[in-house]
């Protein structure tokens, strides 16, 4: 059989039927263009303790908005009431970039960036509610890449707030220390919520359905910071199946069409108590860099890309596997399960670092443990070329201790 690399790059052909406008996006007729004048002047002049309030109303703005003052509050009428778009985007990067400590953004849309939607980088204690950010035309290559967009930050809350159409991630944490991902909708984006080289985070009553992969814990190389320490719970993961819009050689363009939950090369992951259903390729996938498609990207020599200490427990999966999203594993389907078959719940790569075992057995600690009821375990072997892909479900009976709960100061 040969070698199945579950993040290998797509078919052209499905990358080239996900790209351009799925629709007309937002009517501008009526919107207020002389808002976009008052707004940057409230932004430029604002000082610490500020609360900004937008009222209700539809803003276009052809330029990015930033703010780079410490204490502020961004508040609106509601985010289906307070909408900023940048469909006519000539000028930015982001709808809104903030680089300020103690942020808070609330109750309003920003729709239709050129780039990314919301980035908040290199902040302390930054909290972004009920906030959408949307790219109205639907999924297209042409979205940009992040809605909600946290980074290099430290104490992150997003809660109740909605995400659809990003071109890459539609709720993005990345390289930061505790966050909390909350009760937020993540919709036909690529990723709907992707957790990355981030140290403690709780992602939990979120739903994640119609993206291309539902909830991401990923590790990437060449960055300052590796994550650990992810809780993954009381979320519903649901028909993640849609087409990856993703632009082609970005990572996050190899995730496999009906992907539930995914780990890539992360460690400490606890993934409990979630409904998982209906994912075409797999409810589950744990796997190494050396599966993933951007695997030429690793250049860091003390990168681990093993996933490590992944606990699996108490979920509730239900359908899924019937149709994987790459013909090899279509094959492996048939060969093992039968023409009516399907993957089981976890598909795991088989990579482990052959380093660390001891008499041929990695540690306790290590081990990727699933006590799931009747949840089956696919080792598919790609480390010797998928020549012995196998359910391995009694090997991986087992149970790590709970991880801590993030806290954050406010």
């Amino acid at each position: 059989m040969q070698v199945i690399r579950f993040f290998a790059t797509l078919a052209a052909v499905a990358a080239l039927a996900a790209c351009g406008d799925r629709g007309a996006g937002r009517d501008l007729s009526g919107a207020d263009r002389d808002y976009q004048a008052v707004l940057q002047q409230l932004l430029l002049d604002a000082q610490p303790g500020d609360v900004i309030e937008i009222p209700e109303g539809v803003f276009a703005f052809d330029q990015g908005l930033t703010l780079m003052v410490d204490n502020v509050t961004i508040r609106g009428a509601g985010m289906d009431s307070t909408i900023l778009n940048f469909a006519d985007q000539a000028v930015g990067a982001e709808g809104l970039l903030v680089t300020a400590n103690d942020f808070t953004i609330e109750d309003l849309a920003i729709e239709d960036t050129r780039g990314d939607g919301l980035k908040v980088s290199g902040a302390e204690n930054v909290i972004i509610r009920r906030v959408r950010v949307e790219w109205t035309r639907g999924p297209s290559s042409d979205n940009g890449a992040y809605g909600i967009y946290p980074v290099l930050s430290t104490n992150v809350l997003v809660e109740d707030s909605v995400a659809i159409g990003a071109s890459d991630a539609g709720i993005y944490v990345g390289q930061t220390r505790n966050a909390v991902i909350r009760r937020n909708r993540a919709e036909y984006n690529v990723a709907g919520i992707e957790v990355e080289n981030t140290v403690g985070a709780d992602v939990y009553e979120n739903l994640a359905m119609n993206n291309t992969g539902g909830i991401l814990v990923f590790n990437m190389p060449n960055l300052p910071q590796p994550g650990h320490t992810t809780r993954v719970f009381d979320n519903t993961v649901t028909g993640n199946n849609t087409a990856n819009f993703g632009h082609p050689g970005t990572p996050v363009a190899s995730i496999p069409a009906g992907s539930g939950v995914v780990v890539n090369s992360n460690d400490r992951v606890e993934i409990f108590n979630n409904l998982i259903a209906d994912h075409r390729t797999a409810n589950v996938i744990v796997s190494s860099l050396y599966s993933a498609g951007y695997s030429g990207l690793h250049t860091q020599e003390d990168f681990d890309p093993y996933p490590e200490g992944i606990f699996i427990h108490g979920n509730n999966f239900s359908g899924g596997g019937n149709n994987p999203d790459m013909m090899a594993l279509q094959a492996l389907r048939i060969a093992m399960f039968g023409i009516n078959g399907r993957i089981p719940d976890v598909l795991w790569d088989g990579y482990v670092d052959e380093d660390k075992m001891v008499d041929g057995v990695l540690p306790d600690e290590l081990r990727l443990c699933v006590d799931n009821g009747e949840a089956e375990v696919l080792n598919i072997d790609a480390p010797n070329g998928n020549a012995n892909p196998r359910l391995v479900t009694a090997d991986h009976q087992c149970r790590h201790d709970p991880l801590p709960a993030v806290e954050l100061p406010f």
